[in-house]
């Protein structure tokens, strides 16, 4: 084991001086390529995640988790082996997007609602790309195409649903004490639930939004330093040519699957970050449109490198192991891609055949578009406004951070 950890620390030590290395002799490369990575967190990320975080800290604290949590209980527990808050903590995972549920997971971790095997099979599909990126980046902002967020979208939240189906295999073997019971719930007993949840935070309303704020910034301080630092590593990988190796893998991989070559390397940059990858997918000119949509779908649903450290670093506060999830994001780009493949025709080829008019004329197409409006228009908006809004969210936790109560500073 001591010479196991010697090892470690040789090969750790020569990665993290070589790549300090290539940072000194490619400076320029690097900058770039850290501007790129804090735009895309400065402008999107930081202002779309911040009100999710901050609001599902006063959930868990007034115990409405734990309300929704005994109400789902009869549906998660059979169908997901996770408990009834688990469906919460899917539903904010993907209307906000990763990490989201890692950290909603590692937070419901830390209050007892889960166990470590229930939490491998929720944060193993409770990870996702939000909407707004899967429409707004992807398929208006890289393929200048609307049709596609819809089967983007269906192939990568029904592929995700799957997974969370197949995880719930994982460790069957669980001991008596961690089972629960699967009956049916009152809403009564749930709201004694909820105030029991609540007392054990009996603290000022001002301390608990003041924690939360600080909770949350913390979180997507960590997350902008993993998407700069990752993008980075990608530019500095790329120039070295040591993306090269992985090429190779890749090259052999879409030969089998009668895919061009030249899709290469998106799919390598996708693998350590999927907003530079499904950039690149989509500016392939020698791929149909049908080969984009299935590596995409391939590289929203594994989250890249960058995303999985993430992810990694949130669940390094719990007992929660990262192997199974990692396992889960390779089944479910492989899930996304064939579902992709699938339902091309249907979600995506006999839409456009349909005639304008009474496509929209359908009730029911209506509530999609008009939704799709939305999300379109308030990432527009984010990118008009987002800078201002992370400026300002910044400052003013700066400022709470400095002046804050020092009993607030002692714990």
């Amino acid at each position: 084991m001591a010479r196991l950890q010697f090892i470690k620390t040789v090969i750790y030590g020569i990665t993290a001086s070589f790549l300090a290395v290539c940072f000194v002799i490619f400076p320029k490369e690097a900058s770039e390529a850290s501007v790129r990575g804090m735009a895309v967190w400065w402008d999107i990320v930081f202002p779309s995640l911040l009100p999710f975080f901050i609001l599902s800290e006063f959930l868990i604290r007034f115990g409405v988790v734990t309300f929704i949590g005994g109400l789902l209980e009869p549906f998660m527990r059979p169908l997901f082996r996770v408990p009834g808050s688990g469906g919460f903590v899917w539903a904010m995972g993907l209307a906000s997007g990763f990490p989201s549920g890692a950290k909603l997971t590692a937070r419901l971790w830390q209050e007892g609602h889960l166990t470590k095997e229930e939490g491998e099979r929720l944060v193993s599909f409770s990870n996702a790309s939000n909407p707004l990126f899967i429409f707004g980046a992807v398929a208006v902002g890289f393929f200048q195409n609307v049709a596609l967020g819809f089967l983007l979208a269906a192939s990568h939240y029904l592929g995700n649903l799957l997974v969370g189906f197949i995880m719930r295999f994982h460790k069957l073997e669980v001991p008596s004490h961690t089972r629960h019971n699967r009956s049916t719930i009152s809403l009564k007993q749930a709201i004694k639930n909820m105030h029991h949840d609540r007392l054990k935070h009996q603290e000022p309303l001002g301390r608990i939004l003041g924690e939360a704020v600080n909770s949350s910034v913390q979180t997507l301080l960590m997350i902008g330093g993993f998407m700069i630092f990752f993008a980075v590593l990608n530019e500095i990988l790329e120039i070295i040519r040591l993306t090269d190796i992985f090429a190779i893998v890749t090259s052999f991989i879409l030969a089998l699957v009668n895919m061009p070559n030249e899709l290469s390397p998106g799919i390598i940059a996708g693998l350590f970050e999927i907003t530079l990858g499904s950039q690149r997918i989509s500016d392939t000119t020698q791929a149909t449109l049908l080969q984009q949509a299935v590596v995409t779908s391939f590289i929203l649903a594994f989250n890249g490198f960058s995303v999985q450290a993430q992810v990694a670093s949130i669940l390094s506060e719990t007992d929660i192991r990262f192997l199974p999830f990692f396992i889960a994001r390779c089944i479910h780009g492989c899930i996304s891609a064939v579902l992709a493949f699938l339902l091309f025709t249907p979600l995506y080829v006999d839409r456009l055949s349909q005639p304008t008019f009474s496509l929209w004329q359908n009730p029911s197409v209506n509530k999609l578009a008009w939704g799709y409006e939305v999300l379109i228009a308030y990432y527009h908006w984010l990118l008009q406004y987002g800078s201002l809004l992370t400026a300002f969210c910044l400052i003013s936790w700066l400022g709470w951070y400095v002046f804050k109560p020092v009993n607030m500073r002692r714990s």
